[in-house]
């Protein structure tokens, strides 16, 4: 990408007003200096991390490399690129004690980087009272121990599992007033069914991070669709950018799911695609 394109990237992103981001996901081979190097040369301000060097252990993974907190900041200033969420594996209503365990190192990373949201996926699959209810206690344990401890960070929760429409969206809020919602907009319109426009307009107050990509389907529509380069396939971009003009302000992630799905492009290449046809 020339440095024209970068520029003209970024002023994109001003007008927008969101913050584009993408999850290490999409470059699990690559070290902490690699990720933020390439969102530099992409003119994407922020990153998530989720996978460094093919490591989801990321508190273990900087004890290897010898990294504490001043160093990693130090990597991610020098590119100009901003940590804007840790993700972790916890599932507010199916997470056992190791995995809670495991989660709590996490918090003390991002409270170490000052990061400010820790990615929970939701769990379950009905979103039902019972999964509300084991929900809301899995939150009231977070509160207690955050409330506790005075950390900084807090969770936001994904639409992962079985918050997959607007309606689960909305049971889940009321169940857990004040909970931050990471939103697939990929999963409410694919696997949820939904216009990503009009789940935004229901849900869009709960919403702190929002996570984008593309997909396609085939000939046969009784077979699965395949992720897309984004721009190239059937998801609602324009649609959804329209929605959050002048109303969303936070990150916009691409999550290229390379580190699950290694048969797909690069991630350079679905920046590039983002960028070449105006996707984001």
């Amino acid at each position: 990408m020339s440095p024209d394109s970068k520029g003209r990237n970024r002023l994109g992103a001003r007008a927008a007003g969101y913050v584009r981001a993408f999850s290490t996901l999409g470059c699990p081979g690559l070290d902490l200096e690699g990720a933020c190097a390439l969102a530099q040369a992409h003119g994407i301000g922020a990153v998530e991390l989720r996978v460094l060097e093919g490591s989801i252990d990321l508190p273990a993974y900087f004890r290897r490399r010898g990294m504490g907190p001043a160093a990693i900041r130090s990597v991610a200033d020098a590119a100009g690129v901003r940590i804007v969420a840790i993700d972790t594996s916890l599932s507010l209503i199916d997470g056992t004690r190791e995995d809670r365990g495991q989660f709590l190192e996490m918090v003390a990373l991002a409270e170490s980087l000052g990061v400010a949201r820790l990615r929970v996926f939701d769990g379950g699959s009905a979103a039902d009272a019972a999964e509300m209810k084991r929900a809301s206690a899995a939150l009231r344990w977070w509160r207690s121990l955050r409330a506790e401890h005075a950390w900084k960070a807090d969770i936001m929760v994904e639409t992962h599992d079985s918050l997959l429409t607007a309606s689960a969206i909305r049971r889940f809020a009321r169940a857990a007033p004040g909970a931050a919602i990471l939103w697939d907009s990929h999963h409410t319109w694919r696997k949820g069914g939904e216009d990503p426009a009009a789940t935004w307009r229901a849900v869009g107050r709960h919403v702190a991070h929002i996570h984008v990509k593309d997909s396609a389907c085939g000939p046969d529509p009784s077979a699965p669709a395949t992720y897309a380069l984004p721009g190239t396939g059937d998801f609602p971009m324009a649609a959804l950018r329209a929605a959050l003009k002048g109303c969303y302000t936070g990150p916009l992630s691409l999550e290229w799911e390379r580190h699950w799905h290694p048969e797909i492009a690069p991630i350079e290449d679905a920046l590039r695609s983002a960028a070449s046809t105006s996707w984001w």
